[in-house]
């Protein structure tokens, strides 16, 4: 039901099978979120994330807050695949980015913020933990995708949707957590065990 192109592995071919595979989707109207893992890292990075842009139709953009300033010329540093520091307010990055490029951008941190270019969301869920994990960032982005998947017509609830689920799996698998290893396998646990309530009702986003 949706498509998410995550660049963490990149070579030649796999650069070519997710033009492919986006081009493909675009053209059956599934909808397309894309992982800019590690953009403004390297040049390759960058201009790989930057080329799928212009060649696919993207609907969600979900990278932290240095990948998503480097994509649209905001200045940020980035040190391997982590964000170090931007320039600016992360709410009106997303706001810029998602006008600039024409999509809703999940622009994730301490407080997430989901735009459209008009509206802001705020998701105010998750555990310092998750920063202590590698891979935390692609997991909320294949996540993004599955509620994607559902609410195609409404990219931006779905964004802000898919991030508050994650970060109220991180919150659970927090408390029975001894350090970053169990805390990693507690959050499979939590997230195979959320559901509707406890997300309508824990749920923070404003």
């Amino acid at each position: 039901g949706a498509l998410v192109l995550n660049i963490g592995t990149l070579s030649p071919h796999w650069v070519d099978a997710m033009l492919a595979a986006g081009k493909a989707a675009n053209a059956g109207g599934v909808p397309v979120a894309l992982d800019p893992v590690g953009a403004g890292a390297t040049r390759y990075r960058t201009d790989t994330a930057r080329r799928i842009l212009d060649e696919v139709k993207i609907s969600v953009l979900r990278g932290n807050q240095g990948e998503v300033a480097t994509l649209v010329g905001v200045e940020a540093e980035v040190r391997g695949v982590e964000s170090i520091e931007i320039a600016g307010e992360p709410a009106e990055l997303a706001r810029a980015a998602a006008r600039s490029l024409g999509l809703v951008a999940s622009v994730t941190g301490p407080v997430d913020h989901v735009s459209d270019g008009k509206r802001v969301l705020a998701v105010a869920n998750g555990h310092e933990l998750l920063a202590a994990v590698s891979g935390t960032g692609c997991m909320s982005s294949a996540i993004t995708g599955c509620f994607l998947a559902v609410k195609r017509d409404d990219p931006l609830e779905a964004a802000a949707e898919a991030l508050a689920a994650f970060g109220v799996a991180g919150e659970d698998a927090a408390r029975g957590a001894k350090g970053p290893g169990s805390f990693h396998v507690g959050l499979y646990d939590a997230l195979a065990a959320l559901d509707p309530d406890t997300l309508d009702g824990r749920a923070k986003i404003t």
